[in-house]
């Protein structure tokens, strides 16, 4: 089993080996997958041969590990790489089956922070020191990713077409990389509120709109630390509950449906792989209980025109 995960980590570093959907792991995750293998899986099982393993002795590590009080998200991320290893020895029929399935796995807690309304991000934005709003502003109602935040330059950023062209990310060890899969590669559209402080920054940086949109005083991306730090410091001060970055990204979701925009627009906004992910995390945002699903429906059947003009279901 040793030999083997060295030999899977390099061949995935090296872009041999590929996630499921073609693209290569990301240099974080695979920091994770190497992690969890150096960490939990081969003092278990790297002294025996793949064969060996079942899926009982996988069992007894997932166990130990819940009985340890590891969370259910880190026990789940500990099995990850052991199951990308035997999925591919299955394939090349090294062996005859792969113990890391039908585990009983401890199930994930959903945990659900609440997120601010429109007034409340505005406050939150006015709040910060004016050299961080742009930044922002960007995360609150453009929805982009942390690493898609740091790598963003201003030769993808068309404010007269209000619009954001993302197209890398940034690694903080590998520096920059590809989006997180073939769906981060996409447009997203400016609304005004960041549209104003980006045009505010670019002035203010007097740099002729080139490199890093939101670089620090050496010219390389922002650092996030610092940037949560000073925003911490002034919503503190402000009275107001303070946001992580990601909570931007599910402000900016939660924004968008509320306006009405379109869940198959919005999955692809997001950089989601399939409109499958924005309804499993963002559904429950979406209107409609019983009495406003009666009442649309009754409100479409009283208009005659429109009844003319019906959608053929293939």
């Amino acid at each position: 089993m040793a030999e083997v995960a060295q030999e899977w980590l390099e061949a995935a570093e090296a872009g041999i080996i590929r996630t499921r959907s073609g693209t290569q792991y990301k240099p974080s995750a695979l920091r994770n997958y190497r992690d969890a293998i150096e960490g939990k899986l081969l003092p278990e099982f790297g002294h025996l041969r793949l064969s060996s393993v079942t899926r009982t002795c996988v069992q007894d590590l997932v166990d130990r590990l819940v009985a340890q009080g590891y969370a259910p998200s880190s026990v789940r991320n500990a099995i990850l790489p052991l199951r990308s290893i035997y999925r591919r020895s299955v394939d090349r029929g090294d062996v005859a089956s792969n113990p890391t399935l039908k585990l009983s796995l401890p199930a994930l807690k959903a945990t659900c922070r609440p997120l601010p309304r429109a007034a409340e991000a505005a406050a939150l934005l006015a709040a910060l020191p004016p050299g961080d709003r742009a930044l922002w502003a960007t995360a609150l109602y453009a929805g982009l990713r942390r690493g898609e935040l740091q790598a963003l330059d201003w030769s993808a950023v068309e404010l007269e077409q209000r619009l954001i062209r993302v197209e890398r990310a940034w690694d903080r060890r590998a520096g920059l990389i590809e989006p997180k899969s073939r769906a981060g590669l996409r447009r997203v559209p400016i609304p005004e509120v960041p549209r104003t402080h980006l045009l505010a920054h670019k002035l203010q940086q007097g740099r002729g709109g080139e490199g890093f949109v939101f670089a620090g005083r050496n010219g390389r991306p922002f650092d996030p630390g610092g940037t949560l730090k000073r925003a911490r410091t002034a919503w503190q001060h402000a009275e107001l509950e303070p946001l992580r970055l990601h909570d931007c990204r599910h402000t900016f979701a939660s924004f968008m449906i509320a306006a009405g925009v379109n869940l198959k627009a919005l999955s692809s906004y997001m950089g989601h792989s399939t409109i499958t992910v924005t309804l499993d995390r963002y559904g429950h945002l979406l209107p409609g209980n019983e009495s406003e699903a009666a009442a649309l429906l009754d409100a479409w059947l009283q208009r005659p025109n429109e009844q003319e003009s019906r959608v053929r279901v293939r």
